[in-house]
């Protein structure tokens, strides 16, 4: 069958545009006369996707002031303002900046439109929610089921940039969502919707509007099956935050993580519950994950950990199974980094005398939360050596700490916070590195150097043999 793509190189959408085809790298945005499976200028193999060339730049802002001393400049357009929504606020460092351009990112289904309309429905001015993948129809009944039909919210169902730009202008919005910035297309441009000419150059358009008139933008982008954001590189750099909501769709808890945050800390988290209502913020998180924990059963450990300046109590459990012979043992993390799993199965197997190689090893942690700081390394250990000698922890004990290559203890930042997160819950020992400080309640700490003496510290012993089958 003859190939349908015109042999000039033009698009055949129009005999008289004349629109030239070019292949743009999507991780750095070089554009290529011909496809090729690696990008000339970053290296990156599979990333170029069609474009057109000699598109029309967009029009640059209008009312940017000129340079000034940075000690005259004011302080207060920038300063956030509250949601009614605490935990996206705890990400965001206390909420919305006016002009900021927000990118939530998250895989189809997870929640992102139901805690966007939420959001506009809630705030005290006048927003506008442009669907570019629902009808009026279908968000209108979303909006009912979560009783977010606001006063001052605007509905535009619209795929059309221009036709976006004037209801902009029609509705003065304060803050703006675009559902999603993949839908969107510039006529303009030439190119299909979702192509990386068209993502650039309408969310470039959004960023104009946000600096010029103030109003706060959050576009919505699609995901990729590996989980990364859709669409060039570029998208990430121009809008000032990216938000990432993950989540199993077939559980209820929501994690809302920032990978890039111009106005504030990247290391926070916020927790939320998808229940019939919409959206829940989890202000005690520590709790929700311990409610189904099971005492003495063998193979669980108790970790006070920390996402930002928050700490939160999980639970790691662990379960090991002979291999089978001639097959090379198998490691699997749930929650976890899968590579750090194999490196602490190593450090238990050379450091404190366990026979790890021929047991197959399972590490999750409880309630679908994905944790990868260091404090967790005491935790899994233990739990994986609890499972192999079938005998569990403590129901009191806690533990946290990192595990260095020598099989050392090394302390963790925010021990005391840990510590007295720990003792709200009900626990009265912690197993800690040596060197951490001492407690500010009653709390009682087990201070252990290795890896060996904190196995012993609770009751575990270091020389094992293969569980009971």
């Amino acid at each position: 069958m003859a190939s349908t793509r015109p042999l000039n190189g033009t698009s055949g959408a129009s005999a008289g545009s004349k629109v030239k085809l070019v292949f743009v790298c999507s991780e750095c945005g070089t554009a290529h006369p011909k496809w090729a499976g690696q990008c000339s200028n970053c290296g990156d193999w599979n990333t170029l996707i069609e474009g057109t060339a000699d598109q029309p730049a967009p029009p640059p802002p209008t009312n940017r002031a000129g340079p000034s001393l940075i000690g005259t400049v004011g302080r207060e357009d920038g300063r956030p303002i509250a949601t009614t929504l605490p935990e996206l606020d705890r990400v965001l460092g206390g909420g919305i900046v006016p002009g900021a351009v927000t990118l939530l990112g998250g895989e189809p289904g997870i929640g992102k439109s139901t805690l966007l309309l939420q959001l506009l429905a809630a705030w005290d001015g006048p927003t506008l929610y442009v669907s570019a993948e629902e009808s009026a129809q279908q968000v209108r009944l979303r909006a009912e089921r979560l009783g977010a039909v606001g006063e001052r919210l605007w509905l535009h169902a619209e795929t059309s940039l221009p036709h976006i730009l004037d209801a902009v202008t029609q509705t003065r919005p304060e803050l703006i969502v675009i559902d999603s910035i993949q839908t969107v297309f510039d006529p303009q441009l030439g190119s299909l919707p979702g192509s990386v000419a068209q993502v650039r150059g309408c969310a470039q358009r959004f960023v104009n509007v946000a600096k010029e008139q103030g109003v706060s933008v959050v576009l919505v982008g699609h995901v990729t099956k590996e989980g990364s954001l859709a669409g060039p590189r570029v998208l990430e750099h121009v809008v000032d935050t990216v938000l990432q909501f993950e989540g199993d769709k077939h559980h209820a808890l929501r994690l809302l993580r920032a990978a890039k945050h111009r106005f504030g800390p990247t290391n926070e988290l916020g927790l939320f519950e998808m229940a019939g209502a919409g959206m829940i913020g989890v202000p005690d998180p520590s709790t929700l994950f311990l409610a189904d924990r099971r005492t003495g059963v063998a193979g669980s450990a108790v970790v006070p950990t920390m996402e930002g300046q928050r700490p939160i109590v999980v639970e790691v459990q662990a379960l090991t199974n002979p291999g089978v012979p001639g097959v090379p043992a198998r490691r699997s993390a749930l929650g976890l980094d899968g590579a750090r799993l194999s490196m602490l199965m190593a450090v238990l197997s050379r450091r404190a005398g366990l026979t790890m190689g021929d047991q197959d090893v399972y590490a999750s942690t409880a309630g679908g939360v994905k944790l990868v700081e260091p404090g967790l390394d005491l935790g899994v250990c233990l739990a994986v050596v609890s499972a192999l000698r079938n005998q569990p922890l403590p129901a009191d004990v806690a533990v946290f700490g990192e595990v260095g290559l020598g099989g050392e203890l090394r302390q963790v930042g925010h021990a005391l916070r840990r510590l007295t997160e720990a003792a709200r819950l009900g626990f009265s020992r912690v197993v800690v590195p040596a060197n951490s400080p001492d407690p500010d309640g009653d709390i009682r700490v087990i201070r252990a150097s290795t890896l060996s003496e904190a196995i012993a510290a609770v009751g575990l012993r270091s020389q094992a043999t293969a569980a009971p089958r």
